[in-house]
């Protein structure tokens, strides 16, 4: 259980009677016959309900079948990423008694990284170990459906999402993107070699491993007020650190003097490339031709979100982070929810978990007031140990 892939739809309807007209809160509109006394009455007399014509994802439609079955009910959320914030988000939903599907496409984007650091109990796991075990535990809660699809749309409105998937379409009350953010590579050679094994972002990650070695930062224009404060903080982990800024901007005589002080160097001219031996740092060319040596660099490339979360119109800050509600995590978008990398530029798996659980725990409570109010009906009622294999599947040809 965990990620996301898929090639067929979910029966998600179910079918209504001739002359039995339903209004928006799903109840009869002639006020005799509920949805309820259908379904019940339905399941007394034998009958199949299904949903004739649904069209799969590729167009074809979905005929009925000689096999008498209920529709599936929404999902109360779906999970949009299956990294450290999508797993504690539908480890969080899932001890609530939540119906869940965590969407996992499979790609990561810490797939260079040997290992997870800096993580309670985690530190030094590896990424592909980390799903794993995050996997195996929520296979202990059955209202949690994990799949290795590919999420490809998001329509509809809260309590009514419809989710595209690359196997078919899911129902769902509310959406959380837990989908971090895609790196820009720098266009210098052997910076895509060197990525997660010499080049870095984040010395909390990665600083311990290299400590005391020669540092670089390579500071771009659109940086260029953390580079201050990146280098002074370096210099916990070592003494011996240079800046790169290639030239794309000025740097002001005050933070020269002040990186002086400290026994940082400043290197104004562009970086023409990284010498690497076997996804090692050896030294960093200019394009003067000198040499600077170094052991690793650190760096922060521009990032931008993935086509999904561009294709929602989502509100963004100055930064192109998703603008979310920062206790809540709910976005511009009503019933839609955010956390992790794609919301914040402090970045890290630890506070990607940290974000994931916290945003699950408020769309549980936003749940459970919808419920309490009436706005659900009846497909909200939990989902336990002892309920059965009640929870909703969307057909999968990767399962």
């Amino acid at each position: 259980m965990n990620s996301g892939k898929v090639d067929d739809e979910s029966l998600v309807e179910s079918v209504v009677p001739a002359g039995v007209t339903r209004s928006a809160t799903g109840e009869a509109g002639n006020g005799d016959v509920s949805r309820r006394d259908f379904l019940q009455a339905g399941a007394l007399l034998g009958a199949a309900i299904v949903a004739p014509g649904c069209a799969t994802a590729s167009g074809a439609a979905v005929r009925p079948t000689n096999t008498p079955e209920r529709s599936a009910p929404p999902y109360d959320v779906v999970i949009v990423g299956g990294g450290p914030g999508g797993l504690a988000a539908a480890l969080t939903l899932g001890r609530s008694r939540r119906r869940v599907l965590l969407c996992d496409s499979g790609s990561r984007r810490n797939a260079a990284a040997e290992h997870i650091h800096n993580f309670v109990t985690r530190d030094g796991t590896s990424p592909e170990e980390f799903r794993r075990i995050g996997r195996e535990q929520l296979a202990a809660y059955p209202s949690v459906d994990v799949q290795d699809v590919r999420v490809v749309s998001v329509s509809g409105a809260r309590d009514a999402f419809q989710i595209g998937l690359t196997s078919g379409v899911a129902r769902s009350r509310r959406v959380l993107l837990c989908t971090g953010m895609l790196d820009e590579r720098l266009p210098i050679q052997g910076f895509d070699e060197l990525w997660g094994h010499a080049i870095f972002q984040c010395p909390y990650c990665h600083g311990w491993e290299v400590q005391d070695q020669r540092w670089g930062y390579l500071v771009t224009a659109s940086d260029a007020q953390m580079l201050l404060p990146f280098a002074l903080q370096a210099r916990g982990w070592t003494r011996d650190v240079v800046v790169f800024t290639s030239g794309t901007f000025d740097v002001p005589a005050e933070t020269r003097a002040r990186l002086r002080a400290a026994g940082i160097s400043i290197e104004t001219d562009p970086v023409r490339r990284f010498i690497t031996r076997e996804r090692r740092l050896e030294a960093v060319e200019l394009s003067t031709g000198s040499i600077v040596p170094c052991a690793v660099i650190f760096t922060h490339p521009a990032q931008r979100q993935v086509e999904l979360v561009g294709s929602l119109g989502l509100t963004l800050d100055e930064h192109g982070y998703v603008r979310a509600d920062p206790m809540r995590g709910e976005t511009s978008m009503p019933g839609v929810y955010a956390a992790g990398d794609l919301t914040t530029r402090m970045q890290g798996a630890i506070w990607a978990a940290a974000a994931g659980a916290r945003a699950a725990a408020m769309i549980n409570v936003d749940l459970a007031m919808s419920a309490a109010s009436g706005e659900l009906g009846e497909d909200a009622e939990p989902v336990g140990r002892g309920a059965g294999d009640t929870s909703p599947s969307v057909p999968s040809s990767d399962r």
